[in-house]
């Protein structure tokens, strides 16, 4: 195949916007945006971290999203200094909170004043690339482990998965708004801290996993996902979605294997949770997470996403309409996110 990316700022360099610029999928999207010589811009918050926004040419941006009103006159400001972004990358949401009100709030309704600001103020870019998950399909089939596909009803039964699903749906609903809806599977790779935990604990010796029952998961590695996002600038794909994955499921115990194996662990002990302890402890913990006002790792929209057997994705729009299929195995990935951890001190 050509090289897509021949044309991408041909003519000149392109204004892009990665709100959610600093967290862990955030920072990579920006160093690929630099890359690719466009203009860049990162949406950040003044208590953000910079640590991998170091990038000389990197330019910054703090947008009220909770204001409508504010976000229009920001918006309006930063157009008649800079022009208008072309490519919006909106990467900016929360995956878990100790107020499940906060989902629907952030990963919703923070969106719809930004695209409602960009439409009031005719400021709408050639693209809007929006992160969803695959959270917002729900358990997939469980009985015959059929894949998740694009056309498969989506009944997601998380707050989270819901906010993601209720996004997508007001996305749909625009006319003439160049929306790209991508729902990835597990992200994970350097600098990610929720995968960070399973690795700690096969190191310590032991492997938790959640039920008796086989499941079956899925993964995307960071770079991969970014490469998926500058395929579809590249092509100038509007109006569609795509369902992110590696072209394969793993199960729990392989995933522990290879990680196993980087961390030259020789005996890790498997321990399966049976799913009503797994349900009476995230209960738990999301009461204790109320009381204290601190969001926690373990919640029932957590034990939602845990139990869940198949994860298996059809990833065929992203195959044929992007040309693209993955280029990290789960294996490959493990090995270079394990060195990363490994060099900087996290492992």
């Amino acid at each position: 195949m050509e090289d897509i990316y021949n044309n991408i700022n041909k003519d000149s360099k392109k204004n892009i916007l990665i709100t959610g610029a600093g967290g862990f999928i955030g920072s990579f999207i920006v160093e690929r945006a630099i890359k690719e010589n466009f203009n860049t811009w990162a949406g950040i918050r003044k208590t953000t971290s910079k640590e991998y926004l170091q990038h000389r040419e990197l330019n910054f941006i703090d947008l009220p999203y909770h204001d409508k009103n504010k976000l229009k006159q920001s918006i309006i400001e930063h157009k008649s200094h800079f022009g208008k972004w072309d490519i919006i990358v909106y990467n900016l949401g929360i995956t878990k909170s100790n107020n499940s009100d906060d989902f629907e709030k952030i990963n919703y309704g923070f969106c719809r004043n930004f695209i409602e600001a960009l439409i009031e103020t005719d400021s709408i870019p050639n693209q809007f690339i929006t992160m969803s998950s695959l959270s917002s399909f729900g358990p997939g089939d469980e009985i015959n482990m059929t894949p998740i596909t694009l056309c498969d009803p989506q009944t997601p039964n998380t707050a989270y998965g819901k906010s993601k699903l209720k996004l997508e749906n007001y996305l749909r609903s625009l006319n003439n708004f160049p929306y790209i809806i991508l729902c990835p599977t597990g992200v994970y790779g350097p600098r990610e801290k929720d995968y960070l935990m399973m690795f700690k604990t096969i190191k310590s010796g032991f492997d938790f996993s959640a039920g008796y029952k086989k499941q079956y998961i899925t993964f995307i590695y960071v770079k991969d996902l970014v490469e998926t996002i500058f395929r579809i600038i590249a092509l100038g794909k509007t109006k569609r979605q795509y369902i992110i994955s590696e072209n394969r499921a793993y199960t729990s115990s392989e995933f522990r294997g290879y990680i196993q194996k980087e961390l030259n662990k020789k005996i890790v002990i498997p321990v399966k949770v049976p799913l009503f302890i797994l349900k009476g402890v995230s209960y738990i913990s999301e009461k204790i997470s109320l009381m204290t006002g601190k969001a926690s790792t373990l919640n029932m929209d957590k034990y939602n996403i845990m139990k869940q057997r198949n994860w298996i994705c059809d990833i065929s729009a992203m195959k044929e309409e992007l040309d693209f299929e993955p280029e990290y195995t789960l294996e490959k990935g493990v090995k270079e996110t394990t060195e990363w951890y490994k060099q900087n001190g996290w492992i």
